[in-house]
């Protein structure tokens, strides 16, 4: 797997450098190797956000995890990814056209949980800002708000992030 390792007022040193790569290389078994592997430190006070992207076959795998110890957090990041993997891997062969053999090593008993959809809601989209589309979320209490752009005519998503600020959701054409 190929890194690219992103800092933000984070040292890079070479035993974090081989913990990445060694780490990141015990998901070879399930990427080709051209897959790239898109990996962001930053450090956040006394603690260290280590946030790992990687895009195949038109699924995202991804991980953040933010610790004291930058090597307890890439061990963390690592395990979920794993963990994601594992849950999925039978969506992941049949919606994803992952090969069959890509999961064989799984045991059986990382069975996946059903998708249960327990309510499908309908509304109408209004046109609005995305500062008016933040205000509604926050009126509903909701963590994320579906609304048409009101400058560019298409659908976006506004929602709530760690730490007090708001992320938009924009399509790319």
């Amino acid at each position: 797997m190929k890194l690219t390792i992103l800092t933000r007022k984070y040292e890079l040193t070479d035993d974090v450098k081989e913990r990445l790569q060694k780490k990141l290389d015990k998901l070879d078994k399930f990427f080709p190797k051209e897959t790239e592997a898109k990996v962001s430190l930053k450090e956040e006070g006394n603690k260290v956000r280590v946030e790992v992207t990687i895009r195949q076959n038109g699924a995202i795998f991804r991980s953040e995890e933010t610790d004291k110890e930058v090597y307890n957090a890439i061990d963390r990041v690592e395990d979920v990814l794993e963990r994601q993997i594992r849950k999925n891997r039978t969506r992941l062969e049949k919606k994803m056209h992952f090969a069959k053999d890509t999961f064989a090593d799984i045991p059986d008993g990382d069975i996946e949980e059903e998708l249960k959809i327990s309510k499908v809601k309908q509304f109408e989209i209004s046109p609005m800002s995305v500062e008016e589309a933040i205000m509604q979320m926050n009126l509903l209490s909701h963590e994320f708000y579906v609304f048409r752009n009101y400058d560019t005519g298409a659908i976006n998503v506004v929602y709530k992030r760690k730490g007090e600020s708001y992320g938009v959701i924009e399509p790319v054409d």
